[in-house]
């Protein structure tokens, strides 16, 4: 029966072979027509008009496809599709339209059973070995049914041939394996009372792992003979092991969040991985991060503050005191930065050990791929979290804690904890930390208004006490040399390497001063340990003999030596010297006010640079110091200025002047306390120190110290144009960032404009102008003949000229008169000679032809000595003379319409002052010069030069509102 039953099996496979091997194509509810098409005549029948144009383009099958309805995709069995197509055909049949739906349908079908029979060949190879398994299987049944008729037939003999005693022997085995069995279990029973003591040992070796593998087996040999009455107290007494090794598990975990140790850590984790509580010591680990930042952060601050343990984390930080703060707040950091960096590494390990496991195998088990996802999950999770409260705890120490009297330094070197810190949390986690900015924010503003108001009284000081002298500086000297802007250099050379580029390859942050945070967390080291009190030296001053001047800054002046706070140093021999540089001073004209802005700005710009969000109200500062100088310099030095007109001063150097007054300095009728926060970023107006002596007419008036505190004013300009793109940067997303441009366009632009009204009160003073004019008055102006020989007042003038050129060569061999000094000064003498030479003109009661030569003839010869001394060609303001000595010379007829075609308005835009220096037409000069419109000039003056009392229409001809006051 068997037999019949696998020749039938046989008869079956072998059919099912036979089919395999015929390749056939499955109708696959074809039509037969498909597969046995008719002849060409039936189907050119068939071919309609738009059969043959679509024929001439054919159509991807892929398009075919997709654009079979989804409807034939229905797998309900419910479709119809004969109806489907009925229903679609409108009322009225058109034949062209049934012939050209009947080709579509029958392209798609085509298409269809194309791509079928092409997915059937496709699984042949795999339909062979399958059937090559049924062979095997087919094999393999043959050979188990062999064993069962070997097996039978081993039976039936041994039924024959056993007997009663083969029986016994068997039995005796029996008891035999059952008696070895027994043994074996008492051995088990006598081991496992041993395991406790051993399993102590291996936790104390700390080989978790084997301690948890000798437990488990334990327990389940225990399990195995708990049917012995003495297993039941071993179970118990293996159930405390284990709990013991948990417990033993967990406290070494929490240490690996203060002190990571690879070796420790990995028996840990494969501990856990036996007792199958992998995503358990993933959330226990969590929460022992959690805990160590809070113990950590309160054991610091509590051995800084002392006191009772019981207060809370923010009461404790109220009570650091002010000596330490700075170094609680260090070690805080460093202290929190261990916890960040033992996370760090626990991920970095779960990462390696990731790659390790996907390296041996590719098997994957679900229970194993789960629980090591929830783990990578947790731990990037964690690392936002575990720096969220590391920024906590240093917030609310910020935050409680008062830095307003600290040091600038240990102010900077907060900043550059924070601002560190705030580098690893985004490093770390891509974490903003706006929590740590908006408290370091709040405390750097508090502390800057208070600093910067301190700073802004110590300059007026320094400005009130400078004695204008200059400081020997080496002649490459640029602000970037100072020791302040060492910490700058990198981001200074990189704003003007993009300041050369596209505007579009500019960045908002400047990476060139990020902290190199793998080097710290691959060496071990901490980040608030390294470069914060780097130290360099400063080499600007001209030689090493000279000390390095001094500069206001936050320390006390207890530290000066008492000597050195006089601006006179007592020698030996009884004399009072006074401090200057012996030397020339070949480099820029620098003063020690000038040196201590440049410092203090070195200073606020660390602090943008730490800080971003400051930036605005730090160079706001940093304007106020130059603003106050500015104003200072041309409130000393115009003080004596005995001539007012505003032609000395351009528009720019106006409105920069009122603008200060009226925003920096407080006005004499004002309170601190009736303003009192209004008046916070202002000073009083500064008082010139009596040690500088300006009305010495053998020193010019105090020339020397003039040049100094213009010129060093024009450096101090040329510094802050150099810091400029990078003051764009720091504020370039800023809204207010408006006031820079209109600093750099107004204040710094009008710099030099303070030579002219400077240098004019020193050369208003030098030329007696009302002996010229009373020399002029002796002339005889009607003199018929034009004589050869100049008039006296040229020699008195020229005279002067020369005594001042001489002083200035005396000037010059102690301090750098560089050109566009000597051009200044000589540029105010011009315009105080020409004016004096026209108004000693105007004069003149009576002029005859003779005396309008000589007066051509005087300034000629002045011209010509003027230009010779002075090395200026051509001489500044000689078309104002020139002009008006020619217009003299025009005839009656002709000098009204000239009068008319000459009225210009007052003006004081920047055109209109050019041609006040040097125009074409002298009255316009004179309107710039004054205070009323010019038609009322012109009109007075031909009024005079018809009236037929006065004789000649040249008599009264006068420069009305004159540059020289006493005339």
């Amino acid at each position: 029966m068997q037999s019949d039953i696998m020749e039938d099996l046989k008869i079956k496979f072998f059919g099912l072979i036979n089919k395999q091997n015929v390749t056939k194509v499955p109708l696959m509810g074809l039509n037969p027509d498909l597969l046995n098409p008719p002849d060409l005549q039936k189907c050119e029948d068939l071919c309609s008009e738009a059969d043959q144009s679509t024929e001439s383009e054919p159509i991807p099958d892929q398009d075919v496809l997709d654009s079979i309805e989804d409807v034939y995709f229905n797998t309900d069995g419910s479709f119809d599709s004969s109806r489907y197509e009925l229903n679609k055909l409108p009322t009225i049949l058109q034949p062209k339209e049934i012939e050209k739906c009947y080709k579509k349908l029958k392209q798609q079908h085509q298409v269809v059973s194309k791509k079928v029979l092409q997915l059937i060949l496709q699984k042949q190879s795999a339909c062979k070995v399958e059937f090559d398994k049924i062979l095997l299987l087919q094999d393999q049944l043959e050979a188990v049914l062999e064993i069962c008729k070997i097996g039978r037939a081993d039976l039936q003999l041994a039924e024959k041939q056993f007997t009663k005693a083969s029986l016994g022997i068997l039995a005796n085995y029996q008891r035999r394996q059952v008696t070895q069995e027994l043994l074996n279990s008492l051995n088990t029973i006598k081991t496992l009372q041993c395991t406790g003591d051993r399993l102590q040992e291996l936790l104390n070796e700390r080989n978790y792992p084997g301690a948890i593998s000798l437990l488990l087996e334990c327990q389940s040999a225990a399990q195995t003979y708990k049917h012995f009455h003495c297993i039941a107290e071993l179970n118990t007494n293996l159930q405390n092991i284990l709990d013991q090794a948990e417990r033993t598990l967990d406290n070494t975990l929490s240490k690996m969040c203060i002190e990571f140790d690879v070796a420790v850590y990995s028996s840990i984790q494969e501990a856990y991985t036996l007792l199958g509580k992998t995503q358990s010591a993933m959330d226990q680990l969590h929460m022992h991060f959690t805990a160590a930042i809070h113990n950590t952060a309160f054991t610091v601050i509590h051995r800084y503050a002392g006191g009772d343990v019981k207060r809370q984390y923010k009461q404790l930080c109220q009570a650091v005191p002010r000596e330490t703060r700075i170094a609680c707040l260090t070690e805080l950091c460093k202290s929190l930065w261990t916890i960040l960096n033992s996370y760090h590494l626990i991920v970095n390990w779960h990462n390696i050990q990731e790659d390790k496991i996907e390296c041996k195998s590719d098997i994957k088990d679900l229970e194993a791929t789960l629980s090591k996802q929830y783990v990578k999950h947790k731990l990037e999770n964690g690392m936002v979290r575990v720096w969220h409260d590391v920024e906590m705890k240093i917030s609310i120490y910020l935050m409680n804690t008062d830095l307003t009297n600290t040091k600038f330094e240990q102010f900077v070197q907060v900043l550059g904890i924070v601002n560190r810190l705030m580098e690893i949390g985004e490093d770390l986690c891509d974490f903003k930390s706006e929590n740590l900015q908006e408290s370091i924010k709040k405390q750097s503003l508090s502390y800057f208004s208070h600093y910067h108001a301190t700073r802004l009284d110590e300059l007026k000081m320094f400005l009130e006490n400078d004695g204008w002298e200059l400081c020997p500086v080496k002649s490459n000297f640029m602000a970037t040399q100072l020791l302040e802007f060492r910490s700058l250099k990198p981001s200074l050379n990189n704003c003007k390497t993009w300041n050369s580029l596209d505007s579009s390859t500019l960045s908002d942050s400047d990476n060139s001063t990020g902290v190199d945070l793998q080097k710290y967390l691959e060496g071990g080291l901490s980040p608030f340990t390294i470069g914060l009190d780097d130290t360099m030296d400063e080499d600007i001053l001209m030689n090493d003999d000279i000390e390095q001047p001094a500069y206001f800054s936050d320390e006390s002046d207890e530290d000066i030596p008492d000597e050195l706070k006089h601006e006179y140093v007592d020698e030996p021999d009884h004399t009072k010297v006074k401090k200057k540089c012996k030397l020339k001073q070949s480099g820029p004209m620098v003063t020690n006010t000038t040196l201590s802005i440049l410092r203090v700005c070195g200073k606020y710009l660390q602090m943008s640079k730490l800080l971003r969000s400051i930036a605005v109200t730090v160079i706001q500062s940093m304007i106020q110091f130059f603003e106050l100088c500015f104003y200072t310099v041309h409130l000393f030095f115009t003080s004596d200025l005995q001539i007012n007109s505003d032609s000395l001063y351009s528009p720019k150097l106006k409105l920069s002047l009122a603008r200060i007054r009226e925003t920096l300095i407080i006005s004499e009728n004002d309170t601190m306390e009736e303003n009192g926060n209004a008046n916070y970023d202002k000073v009083r107006q500064p008082q010139l120190s009596s040690i500088v002596n300006l009305s010495q007419p053998e020193k010019l008036y105090g020339l020397t110290e003039r040049i100094v505190a213009v010129e060093s004013l024009i450096f101090l300009g040329q510094q802050y144009e150099g810091l400029k793109p990078y003051l764009e940067h720091l504020i370039a997303n800023s809204p207010q960032r408006g006031f820079l441009h209109q600093f750099y366009m107004q204040t710094i632009a009008s710099a030099a404009d303070l030579r002219k009204p400077v240098y004019m009160a020193v050369t208003s003073q030098t030329f007696d102008v009302a002996n010229i004019l009373n020399l002029m008055n002796k002339v005889n102006w009607e003199v018929t003949d034009v004589m050869s020989q100049h008039s006296n007042y040229i020699d008195a003038l020229i005279q002067e000229v020369c005594t001042l050129n001489e002083r200035l060569n005396t000037i010059g061999t102690y301090i750098t008169l560089n050109t566009n000094i000597c051009n200044a000064v000589w540029e105010n003498v011009a315009h105080l000679i020409t004016h004096t030479l026209v108004e000693g003109f105007s004069n003149a009661k009576k002029c005859s032809n003779g005396g309008r030569a000589l007066m051509q003839l005087d300034f000629t010869q002045l011209k010509s000595k003027f230009e010779k001394v002075t090395s200026l060609r051509p001489m500044p303001h000689r078309e104002y003379v020139e002009l008006y000595i020619k217009a003299y010379y025009l005839p009656e007829n002709s000098f009204e319409e000239w009068i008319k075609e000459h009225k210009v308005l007052p003006d004081t835009s920047e055109s209109s002052r050019q041609n006040a220096h040097g125009s074409a037409n002298v009255y316009e000069a004179i309107a710039f010069n004054s205070s009323e419109p010019v038609e009322i000039y012109t009109t007075q003056l031909y009024d005079e030069l018809r009236a037929p009392e006065n004789g000649c229409r040249q008599c009264h001809v006068s420069v009305q509102g004159s540059l020289i006051p006493s005339i």
